[in-house]
C-alpha cells in the first residue's frame, strides 16, 4: 500500500498562479484551432468516433 505522501510523488502539486499563465497562453491559440476549418473537422470526426 502507498502512503498518501506519496501521491504526489509524480504529480506535484502546480501553483494556480502558474496554471491560470499557462492557461493565458494557450487558450488564444487552442480557440483559434477549433474555431477553423481543419480544427472544426477534427472533431467532428471526434465526436463520431465518441458515438461508436
Amino acid at each position: 500500500m502507498t502512503a498518501p505522501k506519496d501521491k504526489n510523488k509524480f504529480f506535484p502539486s502546480i501553483p494556480k498562479r502558474e496554471l491560470e499563465a499557462l492557461a493565458r497562453c494557450l487558450l488564444p491559440a487552442i480557440q483559434e484551432y477549433f474555431e477553423s476549418e481543419e480544427g472544426q473537422r477534427e472533431f467532428a470526426e471526434w465526436e463520431a468516433q465518441q458515438k461508436q
